[in-house]
């Protein structure tokens, strides 16, 4: 037999034990309070309001008598209460985006300075200008920044002595100055001026210092006469930069290669960083609480980053800048680059060494000789 029975139910079933009964004679707690504050109520001839039967909710039954208690006005709202000034004051400081310091603890920024990279260039090979894409980006740049100035200030711009970076600073004046006058500003802004501090790095070579572009264009021409006569040994300067160079053509990065491996016969970078804040020291004492804008090249730019964030950040793009506001006196700034910010002490340059300053070598006097 399969266990079933006339009445459609299986042995097991007909073993389960039954459900307990829930039927309970005594009303739930909150029920036998409530009867008993009704009781005690009516038998000290004082009803209960909530008893009432008007169909008045409970929430404004209370209400009333607290109103009735505390006299015509009833009680201040909760808002009010003169404890929670400071709770107001913190809302009233948060309605923005940020949280706003106090004034007394706000930075006092002397000047606001940015080092633009020049527009995409023709090519680094010579000392070529901008491509008609370099022209937009640089005066592009210049009409965003006439969106975050304001009516009253003043905009110098300075930038490094090559054709790159002045016809940067030129398009970038003119978008600013197209800007101004759609935004209907009124901002001095000063006409772009040349300034030797903000130069590209220096190479070491027979005929002089030489911006790193017109070392190239000597080391080319003189690199043909080696590989076609192969006689004697190649000049250090000259192996330095083809080092330099083929690091590039192979697709990696020169400018790294310059950052971390030392060489002789070029400008190193710690010290293009103090020839950077030598300038931008002598900018901001001549342009106090003006805001600053200096074009310039990509390896002073991504050293003077790497100095002040303590690691590489990269290869600043074409336009890209970083950004430092000097503090106070200019002992202190913040440099801010790729979304990190970073308080550094601005490094002394009084003391600052002559690298390009020509030391004679010592004379040597051979066995016979003199």
């Amino acid at each position: 037999m399969d266990g079933h029975r006339d009445d459609g139910s299986t042995e097991p079933e007909r073993r389960r034990p039954p459900l307990p009964r829930t039927e309970r004679s005594d009303a739930p707690l909150y029920l036998a309070r409530y009867l008993e504050r009704q009781g005690r109520a009516a038998m000290n001839g004082h009803p209960d309001e909530s008893a009432s039967d008007d169909g008045t909710p409970l929430y404004l039954r209370r209400f009333r008598s607290r109103r009735e208690a505390g006299g015509a006005d009833g009680p201040p709202p909760l808002w009010q209460e003169r404890d929670l000034a400071f709770q107001q004051a913190m809302s009233e400081d948060n309605r923005n985006k940020e949280i706003a310091a106090p004034p007394e603890a706000r930075l006092s920024i002397a000047n606001d300075i940015y080092l633009v990279r020049h527009g995409e260039t023709q090519g680094y090979s010579t000392e070529a200008g901008l491509t008609p894409l370099g022209t937009w980006q640089a005066r592009t740049y210049g009409h965003t920044l006439a969106k975050r100035v304001a009516s009253g200030e003043r905009i110098v711009i300075a930038t490094a002595p090559t054709n790159r970076a002045g016809q940067t600073a030129e398009n970038l004046y003119r978008g600013l100055l197209d800007g101004l006058a759609m935004f209907d500003k009124d901002v001095e802004v000063a006409q772009p001026v040349a300034m030797d501090e903000f130069r590209n790095f220096l190479v070491a070579t027979p005929d002089g210092f030489k911006d790193v572009t017109a070392a190239f264009r000597m080391y080319y021409a003189l690199l043909e006469s080696f590989e076609r006569t192969a006689v004697g040994d190649r000049p250090l300067w000259l192996v330095e930069v083809d080092r330099f160079w083929r690091t590039q053509q192979s697709g990696g990065d020169p400018i790294q290669y310059w950052l971390t491996i030392p060489m002789l016969h070029f400008e190193p970078p710690a010290l293009v960083v103090r020839r950077f804040w030598t300038g931008l020291r002598r900018l901001a004492g001549e342009h106090p609480g003006a805001r600053l804008v200096v074009t310039t090249h990509s390896g002073p730019i991504r050293a003077f980053a790497t100095a002040a964030l303590g690691y590489d950040p990269g290869e600043p793009y074409n336009t890209e800048h970083v950004r430092v506001k000097l503090i106070g006196a200019g002992e202190e700034a913040l440099v801010s680059y790729r979304n990190r910010v970073q308080e550094i002490h601005v490094p002394a340059t009084q003391d600052l060494p002559a690298w390009t300053e020509v030391v004679p070598a010592p004379s040597v006097v051979r066995e016979g000789e003199g």
